[in-house]
């Protein structure tokens, strides 16, 4: 697995886990999960991106984040029994997982207790994520925060050219920053100006790495 997730797993513990997983394939445009569907299994992304959307009272869709190959999902269906998913995953490209369900989990744990380490490392990974996502929102200024997704999207999607694509709407970035989508409009159009990146319609090119990186910062 090309992660880290298991680390803190000894080699037959790895083994046991690995063993459980099963493949899936899933093609750009479909979804994972949906919001709200009875929760079961955790996935590993192996290849490919994924968007997280969730609803909001009014009824829009909004995208919380974006994730890529490393990026696991759907650990509280390992807790529970009665658990629901808390937002649809959606392949933004062709996708290739690794599942774990929970009953193959439950199993695991049975025979060696031991492994229930995986889990605890993949909540503490999600606390800690969401712990940065909370104190960006009450400390950092909206623009900041625009500038910092655009550079974790530039990393996300680098495949180590000059410039790099990032195929996101920009209502899709203001809502994964926690704003609104004129207040990202006048962030990205200044970042253009510096020279930083060039719009298109639906996407972005990175064309000075650094700057941003030191913008984000």
């Amino acid at each position: 697995m090309d992660n880290d997730l298991l680390g803190g797993l000894s080699e037959d513990e790895r083994r046991l886990v690995l063993a459980k997983m099963t493949r899936r394939a899933f093609k750009k445009g479909d979804s994972l999960f949906f919001e709200g569907d009875p929760g079961d299994s955790l996935h590993v992304l192996q290849h490919g991106r994924v968007a997280v959307r969730t609803s909001t009272p009014q009824g829009d869709v909004v995208t919380l984040t974006v994730m890529g190959p490393g990026a696991c999902f759907g650990e509280q269906a390992l807790l529970s029994s009665d658990s629901r998913r808390t937002a649809t995953v959606v392949a933004l490209e062709a996708v290739e997982t690794r599942m774990l369900h929970r009953r193959d989990f439950d199993e695991l744990r049975q025979r060696q207790p031991s492994v229930e380490r995986f889990l605890v490392d993949v909540l503490a990974a999600q606390v800690r994520r969401l712990s940065n996502q909370v104190l960006d929102a009450l400390y950092m200024p909206a623009e900041q925060r625009v500038v910092r997704q655009v550079a974790e999207l530039a990393v996300l999607y680098g495949d180590g050219s000059e410039h790099t694509d990032i195929p996101i709407r920009q209502e899709d970035l203001a809502s994964m920053a926690g704003t609104t989508r004129p207040t990202a409009n006048r962030v990205l159009k200044q970042l253009e100006a510096d020279g930083l990146l060039l719009l298109g319609r639906g996407h972005m090119r990175i064309i000075d790495r650094a700057r941003l990186d030191k913008r984000a910062r």
